[in-house]
Order: structure tokens, then sequence, then C-alpha cells
């Protein structure tokens, strides 16, 4: 049976269904065993009050289910709105094949896949608002 190989530096946090552990003063690595376990590395959330665009919204939004703090049946339909009003505003072809990949997982209950091809879109957000206000 495989499972998920995390790899952590010194002190590194990652949150596990829930729940925080930290790493101890040496690099080591975990085998995550069990399927479906909801896995976040803290040093890659966004923090509630870093959370004012629309695409770190919807990131913050999918973190909110694999902390545990939002269920996912609460979270599938708003989760998908917001999916849905990014698509109006990334319509190149590469940004609508991450928004389906984003749908996919969400829709599959993958969520740390729907959160992952969201985060692929952070740098083109970035860039829109920087050349919006230029």
């Amino acid at each position: 049976m495989s499972g998920l190989v995390l790899k952590l530096s010194p002190k590194e946090r990652v949150l596990i269904n829930g729940v925080v552990i930290e790493n101890g003063d040496r690099r080591s690595r975990l085998s995550i065993m069990t399927p479906g376990a909801n896995i976040l590395r803290l040093r890659d959330a966004i923090h509630p009050e870093d959370a004012k665009t629309p695409v770190k919204r919807a990131c913050f939004a999918m973190q909110l289910v694999l902390s545990g703090d939002k269920s996912p049946d609460e979270a599938h339909l708003p989760l998908l709105r917001q999916i849905e009003e990014l698509s109006q505003v990334f319509t190149d072809a590469d940004s609508r094949n991450v928004l389906a990949e984003a749908t996919r997982g969400l829709v599959e209950k993958q969520h740390y896949r729907a959160l992952k091809a969201l985060r692929a879109l952070l740098p083109r957000e970035e860039r829109l608002l920087a050349a919006r206000v230029d």
C-alpha cells in the first residue's frame, strides 16, 4: 500500500485532519497511509487577513474544508460559485483548464487537488491586479 510521503523541514508545521503537527529539529519523512486524509502545509496556508483577492478567498475557503473548519457539503456550492466567478475573469485556455481541474477536484471531493489548482492562479491574479493599478 503506498501513501503520501511528506518531507518536513526542521520545525515545519503541517495540519493533518485538523491537528497541527510540528516536526522536530531534523528533517523527516512521514508516510500518510490513510486515503482521503486532509493535509495542509502551514507554510503554504493563506491567512484570513491575507484573503483579500478573489483567488485568495477561494483558496482560503478550500483551506477551511481541509482544516475541518467547514464541512465539505456546506462549502461545496459556495466554492463552485467562486470558481464560476473566477472563470468570468480568467478566460484564457490555460486558466480555463486550471479552473476545470479545480472544479473536478471539488466535485470528486478531492479538496487538496482543487486547492492546488486554484493556487496556480495566484501569480496570474497578481499580474492582473498589478496591470490594473499601473
